[in-house]
């Protein structure tokens, strides 16, 4: 499959690329996030939501939920995940919702997807839009001065009689605002083996940017990346937790 291709498949692998993420312990942290800092309301809207899992646990929370992906077959299995639920094709930089919300939610670092700093900007300026006051914006990054481009995370799982290898990795030029997310999959079924390789550019940004990105629109408290403990974050570590209240 050619480079930047994947993801037009992923649909078919992402649950079991993604069997080591602790999709309640997340959504559990974000629930803790939006009672402390949060106006109460039950209504929910997840950015890039892929098959939908953190929606199925906010759902069970008892909130009112609705999700957004670029990938419709993505859309379709969180549709059969989440029945309860309103899905709609859009792009996270320009989407526009008929209500406004009380929590709105980007998972998995998928702010990065924005590519560029003026579509991140967009993007605030829709999730500002979409919020109701006293609203949260939830979301995590990675500063792009702290990336370690040796660094990967692998896992292994079977399914259907084959074993499938995933990696994922940062890598970070050095200068600039792009980044991208390295992706592979190896699929070995008895002695045949198939290998996917994608990457996908992502926006790079320090989180001294991203705060001040943020500071038109939102009071912003930052968080170590940590949801289970929701520790204030250390200012030198490389991952962390966004607060975003509307005003």
């Amino acid at each position: 499959m050619s480079e930047n291709a994947l993801y037009t498949d992923l649909s078919a692998y992402y649950d079991l690329m993604c069997a080591d993420i602790n999709y309640q312990s997340q959504s559990e942290g974000v629930r803790r996030i939006h009672q402390v800092f949060g106006n109460q309301g039950m209504s929910h809207l997840d950015l890039a939501c892929g098959t939908g899992p953190h929606l199925r646990h906010f759902l069970e929370y008892g909130y009112q939920c609705q999700g957004l992906d670029l990938n419709q077959p993505m859309l379709d299995q969180a549709q059969i995940r989440c029945p309860e639920a309103q899905f709609t094709l859009q792009n996270m930089c320009e989407f526009e919702i008929n209500e406004t919300v009380d929590l709105v939610t980007c998972f998995l670092y998928s702010v990065h997807y924005s590519g560029d700093l003026a579509p991140l900007d967009s993007c605030f300026a829709a999730v500002a839009k979409a919020l109701k006051s006293g609203g949260v914006f939830c979301f995590n990054a990675v500063d792009k001065d702290h990336i370690d481009n040796t660094l990967s995370v692998s896992h292994s799982a079977v399914s259907q009689g084959s074993q499938f290898d995933f990696s994922s990795s940062w890598y970070y030029q050095g200068h600039g605002n792009q980044q991208a997310l390295r992706l592979s999959i190896r699929k070995t079924t008895g002695d045949k083996v198939e290998y996917w390789h994608d990457s996908h550019p992502m926006v790079a940004v320090s989180f001294a940017q991203l705060q001040a990105l943020l500071a038109p629109y939102f009071q912003v408290t930052v968080l170590e990346h940590d949801y289970d403990t929701l520790q204030p974050w250390n200012e030198t570590s490389g991952n962390a937790l966004f607060v975003c209240v509307k005003p």
